[in-house]
């Protein structure tokens, strides 16, 4: 069996797990490609002109699988391991795909608040004919690669904060920090303009360390946008960066929510701020000139 994976959403949560699951299984895997002009066009115009740019991207993805595998892997995300839930537009993504494209869908329902993760990787391995057994295997060796990730971003985080460039603390979720397209290659931009990017993710795979006094931040039952909330205070607190730059898609409530938060939690310690807000009609050109001034104004004022 040919499963597709959509190289959006889900996928930048943690890459490469699903192909890792799926082929440990014996299933060929299908990656949608990079997001480029033509899936972003797709998408679109496939998508709701009201819901976020990160979800019409991620419909010209699913469009792109079809016909192209036996099944599309379009999960449906509730809750997570801590009981936090996922954006609302995770809980319908299996019914509007079955509307868009005609290929066949595997799907589960993640809710940790009914079954356990595993309990619902079984029910996954057994719709491709994988037995409990081989699903624990195949969670093992997806575990695996996850360190692995994490050991990669642990040396990424020190080799970058020995730099003598700028400090730039990157914050948004996954899908829009890890999509080199739908971020204008921001990473490229601010390293030619001398900074040096340090991804929010890669604060998690350094650990807790320190006691320090931390801002009082909400308590929020959105996975995505409470795990900004914990990670940006405690990132501040513990290390040194000269700026701090916030992507956000636009029509993203839960950003929308939390903007104020993360900048006070910049403005509090003094550290310059910038947020950038991306949709399919944001123009390469103004986006390297707010970069320019921004980081300009960082070196200007030390």
């Amino acid at each position: 069996m040919t499963i597709g994976i959509p190289r959006a959403f889900l996928y930048w949560k943690s890459p490469g797990y699903w192909e890792t699951f799926f082929e440990s299984l014996g299933c060929q895997v299908v990656l949608s490609p990079a997001s480029d002009k033509n899936i972003i066009e797709s998408g679109v115009s496939l998508a709701d002109p009201e819901t976020c740019f990160a979800n019409k991207i991620y419909w010209g993805h699913v469009k792109w699988l079809e016909g192209k595998c036996d099944r599309i892997f379009v999960p449906r995300l509730r809750t997570n391991d801590s009981g936090q839930e996922y954006c609302p537009k995770f809980f319908a993504l299996p019914d509007l795909a079955g509307i868009i494209v005609k290929t066949p869908l595997l799907t589960a329902v993640f809710d940790s608040r009914k079954e356990a993760f595993i309990g619902t990787l079984a029910r996954l391995g057994k719709a491709v004919g994988a037995s409990k057994k081989e699903v624990v295997a195949a969670k093992l060796k997806c575990d695996d690669k996850h360190s692995e990730i994490e050991k990669k971003n642990r040396a990424s985080f020190w080799r970058k904060m020995d730099s003598d460039k700028l400090k730039i603390l990157l914050i948004s979720h996954p899908y829009n920090l890890f999509d080199e397209y739908c971020n204008l290659q921001i990473e490229k931009k601010l390293n030619q303009l001398g900074g040096e990017v340090i991804y929010l993710n890669e604060m998690a795979s350094i650990g807790a360390g320190g006691e320090f006094v931390l801002p009082k931040m909400p308590e929020l039952h959105w996975e995505f946008g409470q795990e900004m909330l914990n990670a940006v205070p405690s990132a501040l607190a513990r290390y040194h960066f000269d700026a701090g730059i916030e992507i956000s898609s636009f029509q993203c409530g839960c950003d929308a929510v939390i903007k104020g938060y993360v900048e006070d939690a910049f403005r509090a310690r003094k550290i310059h701020f910038l947020y950038l807000i991306i949709d399919e009609q944001t123009g390469e050109a103004g986006y390297q000139t707010r970069l320019e001034a921004f980081c300009d104004t960082v070196m200007a004022r030390g």
